[in-house]
């Protein structure tokens, strides 16, 4: 009986042991057919991250650029890789862009798809080529969102800013106690400049399927909701047109001419005042210009304003801008400034209460100051629009690049 028992155990271990030779053989089998898979993938997707990569320094180059790649091989110890590359044009107007990079490697492919869209100046909460002389961030003085000057940032007392800061040419400094609080970040020797002739390709999207306006000194344009209403003089007739049909995709372009501003926006717009004339080519800003549903209350709002001139955007002096004044907008001035009307002699009118941005070619003044405070003109309170981050009012000004927006693989 004791044979048969001992029979029986040892048959029972090597059996046992078999099993577990036969698992640990497929366990290895499996772990080595995991890493070959793991290797050839992994090289498949790096070939097409190249492509991307290269891809996207033609576009850098060249923002036209669309020829793609194919068939470009890779070698690695004598086995090669193939790269095929796509670049489409998925939004003409927005020139919206995709790449679609595939790569394979013996015989597996990985592919990588990226959407791109044009950097705009709307991104900035603040942007300025030059602050100017005498001008200074002062403990008043709050900025949300990314900021950035080609100049030297000049600090007085503790301004506040949320957003990453910017600049070419570094920090002056009141006194020893002047120390901006950089909540979002800081970073110097950033070169970033401001394009000097944009506005010739906003007037052909004007002409092309939007409004362009010619032949008058003064254009009045008040958005009232869906409507705009449009005069010629201050005391002239005033016409009233639904906006979609007055400016189909949005632009409204006033060539030669100064621009009065006010109203509620519903929609997506874009005003443009044009001009080869230095006494042309501002937009005043006659009371408050808000959207219909505000990005302040409502991140999910679709309306969104761009303000654009070749020279000026001017706060009025009258009775309507004396006790604040309201803006949802980016707002950009090519060769002029953001500025208030009279800021040395104004009365003390309010804040500026802005929900966009501001980019200036020269930071102008919108009032006057001893120590924290207000003599004339008005206090700064810029917020930031957070939507401008990867929307922008209809043509408005870009910084000749292109920005990732999606990465799918």
């Amino acid at each position: 009986m004791v044979g048969k028992a001992t029979i029986f155990v040892v048959a029972g271990f090597s059996l046992l042991f078999l099993v577990v030779e036969y698992n640990m053989g497929n366990i290895s089998t499996r772990a080595v057919e995991n890493f070959t898979e793991y290797y050839l993938q992994n090289h498949s997707r790096e070939i097409a991250v190249s492509g991307i990569n290269f891809a996207a320094n033609k576009i850098f180059l060249d923002p036209t650029w669309t020829a793609g790649f194919t068939n470009y091989e890779f070698k690695e110890n004598q086995k090669e890789g193939i790269m095929n590359v796509k670049v489409e044009v998925v939004d003409a107007v927005k020139n919206y862009r995709k790449i679609t990079s595939t790569g394979e490697y013996q015989g597996v492919t990985s592919t990588v798809e990226v959407m791109l869209i044009p950097s705009k100046f709307s991104k900035f909460a603040y942007y300025s080529e030059s602050e100017g002389i005498n001008i200074w961030w002062m403990s008043k003085d709050t900025v949300w969102g990314p900021f950035h000057t080609q100049d030297k940032m000049r600090i007085d007392g503790k301004p506040t800013f949320y957003g990453k800061v910017t600049n070419k040419l570094g920090i002056e400094k009141k006194d020893k106690y002047s120390k901006a609080n950089f909540y979002g970040g800081y970073q110097t020797g950033v070169d970033l400049a401001m394009p000097t002739n944009e506005l010739p390709a906003i007037e052909a999207l004007a002409a092309s399927g939007g409004k362009t306006i010619t032949g008058k000194d003064t254009v009045y344009l008040t958005f009232v909701s869906d409507s705009i209403k449009v005069r010629y003089t201050y005391s002239g007739s005033t016409s009233t047109y639904l906006t979609s049909a007055f400016a189909p995709n949005g632009i409204i372009v006033a060539k030669d001419a100064i621009v009065r501003l006010k109203g509620t926006v519903k929609g997506q717009y874009t005003v443009v005042s044009s001009s080869t004339l230095s006494s042309k080519g501002d937009i005043y800003l006659d009371d408050d210009i808000l959207c219909s549903s505000s990005p302040r209350t409502n991140q999910n709002t679709t309306d969104i304003l761009g303000i654009v001139a070749k020279n000026d955007v001017i706060i009025t002096e009258n009775s309507a801008n004396n006790n604040n004044i309201n803006i949802d907008a980016s707002i950009y001035c090519e060769a002029g400034s953001f500025f208030a009307e009279n800021h040395k002699d104004r009365p003390v009118s309010g804040s500026i209460n802005l929900c966009g941005g501001i980019t200036q070619k020269t930071r102008g003044a919108v009032g006057t100051f001893s120590g924290s405070t207000i003599k004339s003109g008005f206090s700064k309170n810029y917020r930031y629009d957070d939507r401008l981050l990867l929307m922008s009012p209809p043509a408005f000004p870009g910084t000749g690049g292109f920005e990732i927006v999606s990465w799918y693989e």
